[in-house]
């Protein structure tokens, strides 16, 4: 067979380049949707080592480790693979930010940006090797009985097509689908390019398949020109078929011979006597003249669906289903998808989900799902279309957190654990531009006078960490080549405790300390965006929230929002009158258990209404004290959170 070769596919003495296989556990950030019978009932099956109920899936990560890690679970068991994979354009990160009256294009993060130089960045040898990556570990995720289905521009499809036959074989191409996406282009040298390509493949030649039908156009309804003695339309069709068979439907019925006329019956004799007795055959009173089959008008399911699909329009400016997502496809093109390939309860999957078409009609029609993303704004997107379904099942958002970064420390650093976390550190510290320093546990470098706090891997930043970094802080201030010439920490860590932003300032003001909080970027896990300076920290918000309780109704109202504008235009930045257009989406747990955050109650800005609600009230059944936690997206899809304890009388 021809094999198609690029960069990277073999290594130096001529072996395959396996994908990277890594199992790692998924963390739940989030549940949605989940009532508190629900969540205990979860809690009490986890508790006794049972299965807990199946929960849809929306995971915010690489997909290199994604796909890893849902082989443990899923190998052959996904019913349907849709995946719509960037072209060849830095585009696709780009994104239109609405910020009240004014708006924006948001560029890229440095995560996505580093994404799409590997998938494009040597051109389509590191897109092909991308794309041979992914499609064998979504093989092997694949059910014996299940389809894929790859959307694609023009410019590359025949060769991911070939690629295709490789992983899946060439037995189990089923169609290349040609979608016409847009209007009538004008191109100076060449036709107007107006469609996309979607190559159908199976994992074998059982599967699932649900024939799809389209309405019959008016005209074709013209032809159903003959009535019954009941008013019924019907017009005579074939019982035959080209080409000859062997067997009982190429043998002579009624006299008829089909063999003779190089055909066959397109049903057995004994089909064709039922037929004949439910008055469903016309014979024709002209002598020699071939029986036909009484086709009904009202029995027509329509016209076989076929591989050129017209009548399917893009998501345009002013659809209901818009998002504002520049790569959105339209719910009907999925339908179709989906209903062809798939029953009710089988399990969807779409890796790179972008604005999440496929979990949203997954979800309507019945299907489980699991979505994914590198993007935290296409995640952010896929949850708020998800939310405004009425009646949307319980769902989780997960990440692989910790585990994919102890995996990066341990590769990079070593296995020593003393030399490891010292290496680690002494990195971030030149990322970060600052001078490590010795002699202290908890801070570890200085920046034009200021001290550095660098969090691990594996934990949250939390107020007892605070307390720690605030007592060395007062000792380290004197004399010496590193104590501080300010009276200020920067504290860099991957995650954070909930209540941290807010109640550690104030913790730090109260030791007469100005301390900041930097989120350190999933970017340094790269290489490549390393060594080409990529690295940008970003200051956490901050949120300030009033809540209230009368007898055992409590009230949350959102005060203040205030974000790190470096990301946002200046203009922008001046347009904005309100601190509540810095939100697009909250939610509340109104009883957290210091664990995953349970989403009971939210808020968002739609199309047709971007006003926000910003209060929200709770009633609880039982005295005593709860954790409320409150939960902002920004309009970056940046998430902060905080903290309160209510005592409920």
């Amino acid at each position: 067979m021809t094999e198609l070769v690029w960069e990277g596919k073999y290594d130096q003495v001529g072996r395959r380049t396996p994908p990277v296989r890594v199992s790692l556990p998924f963390q739940t950030v989030e549940a949605v949707n989940e009532s508190a019978q629900q969540r205990q009932k979860s809690l009490d099956l986890f508790g006794t080592g049972r299965p807990t109920e199946w929960r849809n899936r929306l995971i915010w990560g690489d997909k290199r480790y994604v796909l890893s890690a849902l082989l443990a679970e899923f190998a052959n068991s996904v019913d349907l693979i849709y995946i719509d994979p960037p072209f060849a354009t830095g585009q696709n990160f780009s994104l239109p930010i609405n910020v009240g009256e004014a708006a924006f294009v948001k560029e890229p993060s440095m995560i996505e940006t580093k994404a799409y130089r590997d998938t494009w960045g040597q051109g389509l040898d590191s897109y092909l090797r991308w794309f041979y990556e992914m499609a064998v570990l979504l093989a092997d995720l694949l059910s014996p009985t299940g389809s894929l289905y790859v959307h694609l521009e023009p410019g590359v499809s025949h060769l991911i097509k070939v690629l295709l036959d490789e992983v899946l074989g060439t037995t189990n191409f089923r169609n290349e689908i040609s979608w016409k996406r847009t209007t009538a282009h004008s191109s100076a040298k060449r036709y107007g390019p107006v469609h996309d390509s979607l190559l159908f493949y199976t994992k074998s030649d059982t599967y699932t398949w649900n024939k799809a039908f389209h309405e019959q156009e008016e005209g074709s309804k013209g032809h159903y020109k003959r009535t019954d003695d009941e008013g019924r339309h019907w017009e005579p069709g074939e019982l035959t078929a080209p080409g000859v068979r062997h067997g009982e439907t190429g043998e002579p019925w009624r006299g008829f011979n089909p063999t003779a006329m190089r055909r066959h019956w397109s049903r057995p004799p004994a089909d064709l006597d039922q037929l004949d007795e439910d008055g469903r055959i016309y014979w024709p009173q002209k002598d020699g003249a071939w029986p036909r089959l009484i086709r009904y008008l009202d029995d027509v399911q329509g016209i076989a669906l076929q591989d050129v699909w017209t009548d399917i329009p893009p998501v345009n400016m002013s659809a209901i289903e818009r998002a504002g997502y520049p790569t959105q496809k339209p719910v009907a093109l999925l339908e179709r998808l989906i209903g062809a390939s798939t029953k009710p309860g089988d399990l969807v999957l779409d890796c790179v989900c972008g604005s999440g078409t496929a979990a949203v009609t997954a979800e309507k029609m019945g299907r489980r799902w699991i979505a994914a993303d590198l993007g935290r704004f296409a995640i952010h997107t896929t949850r708020k279309r998800l939310l405004s379904l009425e009646g949307v099942t319980p769902f989780v958002v997960q990440n692989l957190g910790k585990y994919e970064r102890q995996l990066w420390q341990t590769t990079e650093f070593g296995e020593v654990a003393a030399a490891r976390t010292q290496a680690y550190r002494n990195f971030i510290l030149e990322l970060y531009k600052a001078k490590p320093i010795t002699g202290f546990a908890w801070l570890h470098g200085i920046r034009q006078g200021r001290m550095v706090h660098v969090g691990t891997v594996d934990s949250p930043v939390t107020t007892g960490d605070i307390k720690q970094i605030a007592i060395e802080f007062r000792r380290s201030i004197g004399g010496g080549a590193d104590a501080p010439s300010t009276k200020s920490v920067d504290v860099l860590g991957w995650d954070f405790a909930f209540e941290l932003n807010e109640v550690a300032k104030q913790e730090a003001a109260q030791a007469g300390i100005e301390m900041r909080f930097w989120r350190i970027p999933r970017e340094v896990l790269d290489k490549r965006a390393v060594d080409q300076g990529d690295i940008r920290f970003f200051e956490l918000a901050a949120l300030a929230v009033d809540v209230t309780h009368k007898k055992r109704v409590v009230t949350a109202l959102l005060t203040d929002f205030i974000i790190p504008l470096d990301d946002v235009p200046l203009d922008i930045q001046q347009a904005i009158s309100n601190w509540r257009q810095w939100i697009d989406y909250w939610a509340i747990d109104w009883d957290n258990r210091e664990d995953t955050f349970h989403n009971q109650w939210q808020a968002f800005r739609t199309r047709g209404n971007k006003d926000l609600e910003i209060s929200a009230s709770h009633t609880y059944d039982e005295p005593g004290q709860h954790r409320v936690v409150v939960k902002v997206i920004d309009i970056l899809g940046n998430d902060t959170t905080k903290t309160i304890l209510v005592d409920v009388p």
